[in-house]
């Protein structure tokens, strides 16, 4: 299985091709959306600011959301889950808006959330079959989707509840950093691509 690791200046993309290599498929970090799409899934990594980001998107925009709305698996991580919605309080751009609604703030005294914090009513498969319960988060915007019922896992930030993790058809958000969430957040990884691997 080739899971692509689209690569638009968002850091962090050797840490999360490990974590891909770990789970059994091969890890290939590109800028060309063609080639991403060529792939048996994508992965849009985190790190990094929405509007750089959406620029880079704007540009890759059309054979992206046509692989997304045929079906292609796609796995969105922090900033990457970000991109899969309309809109950023944090800078210019449009994201992919595959999954209807906005990011904004967390509404908190300490941003950005950095450390590790639990997950809570989590519904989505690769994550409950992982035994992952507690995730590392470094974010300071959060996802409001519009349709609530895409919201797969909750986590809260000084009172601040908000999408830890959402899923369209074969298109899954996590707003934490599996690949640096230990044995339990690579195990995520894995059952994502074990899910659709041929």
């Amino acid at each position: 299985m080739r899971a692509a690791i689209l690569d638009y200046g968002a850091g962090n993309l050797y840490s999360l091709a490990r974590a891909v290599k770990a789970g059994g498929a091969e890890p290939i970090i590109t800028n060309d959306a063609t080639e991403a799409v060529s792939c048996d899934a994508l992965l849009l990594p985190g790190v990094g600011a929405f509007g750089y980001a959406a620029s880079f998107i704007d540009g890759a925009r059309d054979p992206i959301t046509s692989a997304l709305h045929n079906g292609m698996p796609c796995l969105g991580i922090c900033l990457g889950m970000q991109l899969l919605f309309d809109t950023s309080e944090e800078g210019p751009g449009r994201g992919l808006g595959v999954i209807p609604g906005i990011v904004r703030r967390l509404d908190a005294r300490r941003v950005p959330q950095i450390g590790w914090n639990d997950l809570e009513d989590v519904s989505e498969p690769a994550i409950t079959s992982s035994g992952l319960a507690t995730a590392f988060f470094a974010n300071s915007y959060v996802c409001e989707p519009v349709d609530v019922s895409a919201v797969t896992g909750w986590a809260t930030h000084e009172g601040d509840r908000f999408a830890s993790s959402v899923r369209k058809r074969n298109i899954v958000g996590v707003q934490f950093h599996p690949e640096k969430s230990s044995t339990a957040g690579v195990a995520m990884i894995e059952a994502f691509l074990t899910e659709y691997r041929r």
